[in-house]
């Protein structure tokens, strides 16, 4: 399946997920041969995601912005209450676009999925393929499959998340850790003010909650808990009395959500790979740099790398190992900084005692809205995600 050294080469993308998928497409886009392996059969995923400009700005690159923007709840403003509906964080109605150069979109990830899907050529991904090794030859690359199937093209993507097969190719052993906290995700069949899409936070626990169009909600909570840990009446039922008493729209979202609504996912961490690239194998999303939720920017990094990554291909597609390697080092930086950031975030929430988490929330309130909302233009604004001048 290898091609020949200038356009249309040849890309075995391994994980069917956002940055898979979107890899996958914006090669496709420019005229490269892409199929992608899928261990999953059921690919079905319930819960929301958000999408910063920065991520919409690299899915324009690739052609899909405007459906996804379509597709998705829009947050204009970006509240932060404590769970007694005392203001930390009163923005302006249009803070957000203010800051960021339009709303923030949250979209199902199904419907996310779907639309990158439908932006392939039909018969482009494989599910129910399991990869098993990968290996560099004298051509490019190949994987093999459980099924014990050889394959090889000019490249091979790992796309392959946290636990990805490539990654442990690239590195060896990568193992992942507790990250000390669970969370849990639903969408409420509820419509949401828009003064109060945002987060709640309490001592040692948070709880966000945006709309995802005009009469649902996704929303998340997270919670320091033991690793493996099971609510025994429901999950449902735990958060529905644990914030009982929380301000409005805590309780009404929580009593909107039906049980087969509710995703609960212990958090691990994993050190970022200490190789991305070598040779023609190369990393995107989890599997190079996995991220804490807190900053919203796990996908939406997996977004910026397939856009950047196709770009840096297109202008050599004929050295596939020098672009994957300028592809490395553009990105490092930028995604040191989020997942050092999204990391401490969730130290500061999850901090024990509880009432050191909670005073160290509470003191966000003396952050400068200027100085913030200039941060937050660096990590999120559409202008953020910027393809490296070739």
């Amino acid at each position: 399946m290898t091609g020949g050294a200038g356009a249309g080469r040849s890309f075995l993308v391994v994980g069917a997920g956002i940055a898979g998928l979107a890899t996958a497409a914006a090669l496709q886009r420019r005229g490269h041969s892409v199929r992608v392996f899928e261990e999953r059969r059921d690919t079905a995923i319930g819960a929301g995601i958000s999408i910063w400009p920065n991520a919409l700005a690299a899915l324009d690159e690739i052609g899909l912005g405007d459906p996804v923007r379509q597709a998705g709840g829009r947050v204009t403003a970006g509240a932060l209450r404590w769970h007694d509906g005392t203001w930390l964080r009163r923005p302006s109605a249009q803070r957000m676009v203010k800051a960021l150069g339009e709303p923030l979109v949250v979209i199902q990830r199904g419907a996310l999925g779907d639309i990158l899907t439908g932006a392939l050529r039909d018969g482009t991904v494989s599910y129910g393929v399991a990869v098993r090794a990968v290996e560099r030859t004298a051509t490019g690359a190949a994987v093999r499959t459980a099924a014990g199937e050889r394959i090889e093209a000019d490249a091979v993507i790992g796309a392959d998340g946290v636990n990805s097969v490539v990654a442990r190719h690239l590195n060896g052993a990568l193992p992942a850790r507790y990250a000390g906290y669970t969370a849990w995700r639903g969408v409420a069949d509820v419509a949401l003010d828009p003064d109060l899409a945002g987060e709640t936070l309490g001592a040692g626990t948070e709880v966000g909650h945006v709309p995802l169009g005009a009469d649902r909600t996704y929303w998340f909570a997270t919670e320091r808990l033991p690793e493996g840990h099971r609510c025994p009446d429901g999950e449902l039922a735990y958060l529905r009395a644990k914030f009982a008493d929380w301000a409005h729209p805590v309780p009404a979202v929580l009593a909107a959500t039906a049980t087969e609504q509710v995703l609960r996912n212990d958090l691990y961490d994993r050190a970022p790979a200490r190789t991305w690239a070598a040779g023609a194998v190369v990393l995107v999303g989890d599997a190079a740099h996995p991220m804490r939720p807190h900053l919203g920017q796990g996908g939406c990094q997996g977004l910026e790398d397939a856009a950047i990554l196709a770009h840096l291909i297109g202008a050599e597609p004929s050295d596939l190992p020098g672009s994957f390697a300028r592809y490395a080092a553009v990105r490092r930086p930028r995604l040191r900084r989020l997942v050092w950031e999204s990391k401490l975030v969730g130290r500061v929430v999850n901090l024990r005692p509880a009432v050191l988490g909670a005073a160290a929330s509470r003191a966000t309130v003396l952050i400068p809205e200027a100085l913030l909302t200039r941060h937050l233009a660096g990590i999120a604004a559409g202008s953020a995600f910027r393809l490296p001048v070739v």
